[in-house]
């Protein structure tokens, strides 16, 4: 074997075989790891991104500051500007629970000089809407004032809503206009400074009432209101740009409510109280943690500012609470239905819903802000137009207690370190998935007692079948399908490239499932090898042998290549990771691309709603998987062969054989599901999913020989055969008479 050959695979094999002790030790340091080897994410691009696709004359990007995560933009040596991340200073996240990374450059003037989106994983894009499309809306961005969007709190420009995608644009919006003028204001671009809140500090006071009356609570401010009727719509839309706003007009009477929304900051003690009652009142202060507060927001009428994202991803794209320059869009895991209001004058609401506003967003609830409502109309078949309206709030001033100047004031999150900012990015998105982590540690705590108790499960072979679908139905659909928790040999590159250079747990930590699955591939691959994930865990595994197990109902023929072309055909998918690999040490970003060979993204991310070669490339897959099971996890999955490499060294073999097997016994190797069993009799453990089926006939009295033998024997003994002495005239034999 060449020298170089041998000592990629050595070396592949190490770190391979370092995994379980990585993650383990992340668990054990993992707050203390993201926290000191967080990096700026602009020190990546700015070796990757050329300086004139983003301001157009320039040829080069300067050293980042030490003190913000900026590097100069330059023309020879002229400074243009500063360029800027908006992933290093807010969270930008989507859909996709992943960082939407936009670079940004920006002049002396404050004035955004160009923009480009760089990165990012929204599958809302990916699916239908071509990323150029939002690459377009991005670059509409050049020549915004970020002097006019400080004083405007941000409205100062058009914000162009792609139908389809409407969350992902208004994350993509507010991280531009809030990331640049945090900018902004730490240079002092544009004659903006460092907000610094020289007037008097207050805090709430808990032992404050509010009115009992819904009427005196509207009164006083305690609760403030947005009402809209019909023709106050219409006219907003007849004055935009697009005319067929104007023709789609509402029908209804102009005085008709179109929206009366109401708002009230409950995790106010007093107001809590008032509006929600003494029991309600007492869960939601249970529901929020130190430092988060509530609103109640109610609503009537015509339209629902709630909406449907929330249901589709998980975030509420009608409404975003904004205060200077934070903002806090909501997600389903911060709401709640909220009970009978508990004013006995309030209104008939047909929406009463109670939103979290985490304690790490920087919100301070003594001073002003305004929830945002955004209001849609549909245009054409599958095209719409957004207009907003805001709803003020200001706390009255009975709620609120001065401070004196000697007394701490709590430190907005804008000051806290990057290292912290990112920290809590990722602690919030597993905080977001509580529940599906939930269910992924109890599918594979149930998958660990079936290994562990294989041997009583195994004894049905009907039982074993059907636990085995139902398994694989629930990873098919929600790890794979709900929650796209489908690992990729594309995360391996990853971690590899991440030990190359400076390691962070950070984007790993990103994506919680993902990072869980790995961990439990990590232990699995000491206690059983590859099948673990590779037969039980993986959604497109499953999705083959569901599709199979049905071709096989409906009278669909098995094939069963010779043994000599099966076992070099094994060969490929080895071939295709080693491949991907060595790419992925020259760029990450062309294996990647070259990783498409495998079908996880169209078939289980994207919901094969994808560009048609891509789902004809799948088609092909799943079809050649009708005939012979599991067709691309035997020859060409290169994660499944990432994760066979260390599949020998295991520390237990739970497959049970019998001496008998292989020699003179065929019937497993004849009827293991992927092949996995030599004509010799030993199972290859690069190949086996784990399916327990051996098991099943390695205890089944009508196909194993061997059990077989042992029952005519047992039968034999304990029933033998008299008749030889009824015949030799012996009648009083005591067995006999027996």
């Amino acid at each position: 074997m060449p020298r170089f050959y041998k000592s990629f695979l050595m070396s592949l094999n190490r770190l391979i075989c370092l995994l379980p002790a990585l993650v383990c030790s992340a668990f054990v340091t993992i707050g203390d790891a993201a926290a000191q080897t967080a990096q700026p994410v602009l020190t990546g691009f700015l070796q990757s991104e050329t300086p004139s696709d983003i301001v157009e004359g320039a040829d080069a990007f300067g050293p980042i500051r030490d003190d913000v995560p900026v590097a100069p933009v330059l023309d020879g040596d002229t400074r243009l500007g500063w360029v800027f991340i908006t992933s290093d200073f807010v969270g930008t996240t989507g859909y996709s629970g992943k960082p939407i990374h936009t670079m940004v450059a920006v002049d002396d003037d404050a004035r955004v000089l160009g923009i480009k989106l760089v990165k990012h994983s929204e599958p809302i894009v990916l699916i239908g809407i071509p990323d150029t499309k939002i690459k377009s809306m991005v670059a509409d961005y050049k020549g915004v004032n970020l002097v006019e969007e400080a004083d405007s709190g941000g409205e100062s420009h058009d914000l162009n809503i792609i139908s389809g995608a409407t969350v992902t644009v208004m994350v993509i919006d507010d991280s531009i206009i809030r990331s640049g003028i945090k900018v902004a204001r730490a240079l002092g671009l544009g004659g903006l400074q460092q907000v610094e809140d020289t007037g008097p500090k207050f805090a709430i006071n808990p032992e404050a009432k509010a009115p009992e009356s819904w009427m005196e609570m509207e009164g006083d401010g305690t609760v403030r209101w947005l009402s809209l009727d019909v023709g106050q719509i219409n006219a907003a839309f007849a004055e935009m740009d697009d005319p067929r706003a104007a023709k789609r007009a509402l029908t209804e009477a102009p005085e008709t409510v179109f929206i009366d929304m109401q708002m009230a900051l409950v995790s106010v003690p007093g107001i809590g109280k008032a509006i929600l009652g003494e029991a309600e009142n007492s869960n939601l202060q249970d529901w929020l943690e130190e430092g988060e507060h509530a609103i109640a927001v109610t609503g009537r009428g015509l339209y629902s500012f709630k909406g449907s994202g929330y249901v589709r991803g998980g975030i509420f794209d009608r409404i975003v609470l904004i205060q200077d320059d934070v903002s806090v869009r909501f997600r389903d895991r911060g709401h709640r239905r909220m009970g009978s209001i508990a004013a006995a004058d309030a209104p008939e609401f047909t929406e009463r819903d109670l939103f979290k506003i985490p304690a790490d967003v920087g919100f301070d609830p003594t001073k002003p802000f305004r929830l945002q409502l955004l209001v849609q109309r549909e245009v054409a078949a599958i095209e719409k137009v957004f207009t907003t309206f805001d709803l003020g709030y200001q706390l009255p001033s009975t709620y609120l207690t001065p401070i004196a100047a000697s007394q701490p004031v709590a430190v907005a999150a804008e000051n806290s370190t990057e290292a912290q900012a990112q920290a809590a990015l990722w602690k919030r998105i597993w905080q977001d998935k509580t529940p599906q982590i939930i269910v992924v540690g109890a599918m594979l705590s149930v998958l660990t007692l079936a290994f562990f108790f294989q041997m009583q499960l195994t004894r049905s072979a009907r039982v074993t079948f059907w636990f085995r679908m139902a398994f694989l139905s629930v990873t098919l659909v929600c790890l794979g399908w709900m929650w796209n928790a489908q690992l990729s040999v594309v995360n391996l590159m990853a971690l590899f490239g991440a030990l190359m250079t400076e390691f962070s747990w950070q984007a790993f930590l990103l994506d919680p499932l993902t990072f869980i699955l790995w961990f439990s591939v990590a232990a699995a691959l000491l206690f059983w090898g590859r099948g673990a994930y590779c037969g039980w865990l993986c959604p497109f595994g499953a999705l083959q042998e569901i599709t199979n197990q049905i071709a096989r109902k409906i009278g669909i023929p098995q094939w069963t290549l010779p043994w000599g072309l099966h076992e070099r055909l094994w060969a490929v998918k080895y071939m295709i990771f080693l491949g991907l690999f060595g790419v992925s040490l020259y760029s990450i970003e062309q294996a990647e691309h070259l990783a498409e060979v495998e079908p996880f993204k169209t078939a289980i991310i994207l919901k094969f709603m994808r560009a048609w070669p891509f789902v004809a490339y799948v088609a092909a897959l799943l079809i050649a998987g009708l005939f012979v099971e599991r067709f691309y996890c035997r020859y060409l999955c290169p994660l499944g062969a990432a994760l066979a490499i260390p599949a020998r060294l295991r520390m237990f073999d739970w497959l049970k054989r019998y001496k008998e097997c292989g020699s003179p016994c065929q019937t497993c190797a004849h009827q293991c599901p992927v092949q996995a069993i030599h004509p010799a009799g030993e199972i290859n453990p690069n190949e086996c999913v784990n399916c327990m089926h051996c098991q099943v006939l390695y205890q089944s009295k009508d196909f194993c020989p061997v059990v077989i033998k042992k029952e005519k024997r047992r039968a034999k003994v304990s029933s033998p055969d008299l008749s030889a002495l009824k015949t030799a005239g012996i009648e009083n034999h005591p067995n006999i008479r027996t």
